[in-house]
């Protein structure tokens, strides 16, 4: 199990507008009618779609995270209750429950999660990385397709659809890219069942993530391609505690991670200073 960091938790008033936009193109419409979508960063990440599956390639980072990323849902989970007791120790420890991850990308840690038999859907407003998600997983001989789907998808569109359906859902290095994070979040949660968890993976907005997030990961070292992050868009896990306060959900878990790059591998740390993990759950109505 991991070790649990409390936090406190404050309670803001949050305002926020939406604008939409309409094109002629299907495609354009999914990615830009909402205003947390930036075309701009699903055309950067769609670049790599190429190299996506490549665990040495340019994203060999977001590979190496799932060492952590899985134990953290898996555990999750499991502390909340919502894994069968006789399925604890076993490979299909997820079995029957029903996960949503939020801006999927070409997969890495969705076909993760249906290698442990939950009933995974990924949603990206990437054509190109849905593509490759999709033909990836044709090529996986361990994972059954039940377990599986992908959608091209805005997570408002598939929040009017599937309301309160998902035991858990995961945005996992999403947050960073994402223009209007209330917004976003609402919409997440609106697709969780009462009781469910919410997970997320991004980057804490201070000097020390500029440095090392911007300055080294990109211009320095180019673990990543330059401008893949932009600083404005981070958010500390103080203010992500308060989006999720004001939609009833308790956050039961803070804890940073730091990459070491030099060996691909990430390890927990207490400091969230740039990378952090954050698990919160959705209260049931009284």
């Amino acid at each position: 199990m991991l070790p649990q960091h409390c936090v406190r938790l404050i309670r803001p008033t949050i305002l926020f507008t939406r604008t939409s936009r309409c094109f002629s193109s299907h495609s354009e419409t999914i990615r830009t009618q909402y205003s947390n979508v930036d075309q701009r960063e699903v055309e950067n990440l769609s670049k790599q779609s190429s190299e996506w599956w490549d665990p040495q390639g340019p994203i060999r980072g977001l590979h190496a995270m799932n060492s952590l990323r899985v134990p953290l849902i898996r555990d999750g989970l499991i502390a909340t209750g919502a894994v069968d007791k006789s399925l604890i120790q076993k490979p299909n420890v997820l079995e029957s429950l029903n996960i949503l991850e939020v801006g999927c990308g070409g997969g890495i840690l969705t076909e993760a999660l249906a290698k442990l038999h939950s009933n995974v859907i990924g949603i990206d407003p990437s054509e190109k990385l849905i593509s490759v998600a999709k033909e990836h997983a044709k090529e996986s001989a361990t994972l059954r397709p039940e377990h599986l789907q992908y959608h091209v998808e805005t997570i408002e569109q598939h929040a009017a659809k599937h309301a309160e359906r998902y035991d858990a859902v995961v945005a996992s290095e999403v947050l960073e890219h994402v223009n209007d994070k209330v917004a976003f979040v609402e919409q997440c949660l609106a697709a969780l069942k009462p009781g469910g968890s919410m997970f997320l993976t991004t980057i804490n907005k201070t000097t020390p993530s500029w440095l090392g997030a911007i300055v080294a990961a990109e211009q320095i070292f180019h673990l990543v391609p330059e401008g893949t992050h932009d600083w404005d868009k981070f958010i500390s896990p103080l203010d992500l505690q308060r989006i999720l306060s004001s939609y009833n959900c308790t956050t039961i878990l803070v804890h940073g991670m730091f990459y070491q790059f030099w060996s691909n591998q990430w390890c927990w740390t207490k400091n969230t200073e740039i990378n952090y993990a954050l698990h919160a759950v959705k209260m049931k109505e009284q």
